[in-house]
């Protein structure tokens, strides 16, 4: 029996992010999810370096960062993106919108043959994701999307304004995480850095 998952997979390039909005510069939930996959992976690395030496807690597998990330917008494949503001608009949409979520995350592992679904479910289903790797993916796809915001504003598309201000409280927050304030402090300036500045002597 033919299975459809990478079929799936294969059309994540066609489904748009920031649907209701402006872009200079299209992105799609395929590359969205590589680098949040990129950024997670460096965070749970930045993790093992410098917070599991001075609590001496468990070390996080890169790897499986990355992996959860690289599925975690799969769903939109059944949903589409749906942006924060309407996604959260009020209790009661947030809520249809999560059993909505839950129903895409089911139809995704069903796609795949029998044998492999457990595997798969805790890449997939997010209540099987351990909460360390949520926190670090959901910390990677925040930084991703406040980097593309800055490159939208950097272009002049000034109706990125208040993402950016919503993204800086989101980010205010996340800078209680040691990975995730290193990150801000090496990694970020260069993110939206041009061309002849990155190849500067």
């Amino acid at each position: 029996m033919q299975s459809t998952f990478l079929a799936w997979v294969f059309r994540m390039p066609l489904i748009k992010r920031w649907s209701l909005m402006f872009c200079h510069k299209k992105e799609n939930i395929a590359e969205h999810s590589h680098q949040v996959a990129v950024v997670a992976h460096l965070l749970a690395l930045i993790y093992n370096k410098k917070v599991v030496p001075l609590n001496n807690s468990k070390p996080l597998i890169p790897e499986r960062a990355a992996t959860i990330a690289l599925y975690h917008d799969q769903i939109e494949i059944y949903t589409g993106d749906t942006v924060t503001p309407i996604k959260y608009h009020n209790q009661e949409l947030t809520r249809e919108f999560k059993k909505l979520e839950s129903t895409a995350e089911n139809l995704c592992l069903e796609t795949l043959p029998e044998e492999f679904r457990e595997d798969f479910s805790g890449l997939i289903i997010s209540d099987k994701i351990e909460p360390k790797y949520a926190r670090i993916v959901k910390s990677a796809d925040v930084i991703c999307a406040y980097i593309k915001t800055l490159d939208e504003l950097k272009h002049h598309n000034y109706e990125f304004e208040h993402v950016k201000l919503n993204l800086e409280k989101k980010l205010d927050k996340l800078k209680e995480q040691a990975e995730v304030r290193y990150f801000m402090d090496v990694f970020m300036a260069s993110c939206i850095t041009s061309l002849d500045k990155l190849t500067d002597d």
